[in-house]
């Protein structure tokens, strides 16, 4: 049996053990912004920050190095657009542009194959500002389909395109369309290969993650992108929870910004990002303790396991998991944090000349 597929066989079996230990040993110290008691009313200033996400579930031994420095230079990348523009609809894009091209995550030029061998995609982007999102499912053939789902959002009356629909929109906004299988690596057809020659229905557990980002500003606007090549040996046509709003990704200034990962159709199901959310506007829940309540419920209901990131209204940070790891990074000031495993959280420090 393939290593892979052993230890996915291994977090099924622990998938309860597992949930626990993650939730309690996530509540460390370590984590100094987040908290898991609810929140004071007391006003604070907030500082500007930019996390990112690059999927939750197994990473490989070899591309672990590789992974931390993919988020870490994501994350940079997004803050210092952040500071640059002021936008964070342009920090959280431009965080998720440099995943998706980056072939160790489930994104854009890493993206995973069909059943087919094709390289379907969805995005999502959201402003919390104003609740404006924009969306796509089945995009083909460009590296960059965050910003595809950004046009929609900006340059239609809709907020969600699909297919056909969605490259027609690319074409127009002058996107570069891609020759047909360029988005196809030799990552994604060896896990195709074992696929096949498995008795399951898709390769959750060892596919490289879905990538996301979250940001606020000073002024405590929000924002929130992910981006996906979804499940390996999918059905074409097949659309998970990371281009649906409210699922896999969901923004709004009276509460925070989210991005998930994980079981899509269990996320989608369970409505994930929106029940985070409610917790801290209408239950006045710290942002780590409304997501580690909630992944728990998830995971208890489903079976399932998933992960996100998130920041509240007020600049708390909140990263939860319950699969065997996740990526992530986060820029704020000049402090750059990093982890895989739970419980990690490597921080260094950055000069503001830092690419």
């Amino acid at each position: 049996m393939p290593r892979a597929l052993f230890i996915a066989d291994s977090l099924q079996i622990n998938l309860k053990r597992n949930c626990h230990l993650n939730m309690r040993i996530l509540k460390s110290s370590k984590y100094k912004t987040l908290s898991s008691r609810k929140s004071s009313s007391r006003k604070a200033a907030i500082l500007p920050t930019v996390l990112v996400h690059g999927g939750a579930g197994h990473i490989r031994d070899d591309w672990v190095k590789c992974v931390k420095f993919g988020v870490k230079g994501a994350a940079q990348r997004g803050y210092k657009v952040l500071q640059k523009t002021g936008s964070v609809l342009d920090a959280v894009e431009q965080a998720v542009r440099v995943l998706e091209m980056d072939i160790h995550f489930n994104a854009g030029y890493g993206s995973v194959l069909t059943v087919d061998g094709d390289v379907e995609m969805d995005a999502a982007i959201m402003a919390g500002a104003n609740l404006e999102g924009g969306c796509v499912t089945m995009a083909r053939d460009i590296t960059h389909p965050i910003s595809l789902a950004r046009r929609v959002m900006e340059k239609t009356n809709y907020r969600f395109l699909a297919g056909d629909g969605a490259m027609s929109l690319a074409r127009n906004e002058g996107f570069e369309i891609l020759p047909k299988g360029a988005l196809v690596t030799k990552a994604s057809q060896k896990l195709l290969q074992i696929f096949k020659t498995t008795n399951t229905d898709t390769l959750y557990n060892v596919t490289p993650g879905t990538v996301g980002a979250v940001a606020i500003d000073a002024c405590g606007n929000v924002a929130a992108a992910t981006s996906t090549g979804g499940l390996t040996g999918k059905l074409s046509g097949r659309i998970g929870d990371s281009p649906l709003l409210g699922a896999g990704t969901y923004a709004d200034n009276k509460s925070g910004a989210v991005s998930a990962t994980g079981h899509g159709e269990s996320i989608m199901r369970y409505n994930l990002s929106s029940r985070v959310l409610a917790l801290v506007q209408h239950k006045d829940y710290a942002i780590q303790q409304a997501a580690e309540q909630i992944l728990k419920q998830m995971t208890k209901r489903f079976n399932q396991t998933g992960g996100l990131i998130a920041i509240d209204h007020r600049g708390q940070l909140g990263i939860c998991f319950t699969t065997e790891c996740m990526s992530w990074a986060y820029q704020q000031a000049n402090e750059l944090h990093c982890g895989v495993t739970v419980g990690e959280d490597e921080v260094e420090i950055v000069n503001e000349t830092s690419e």
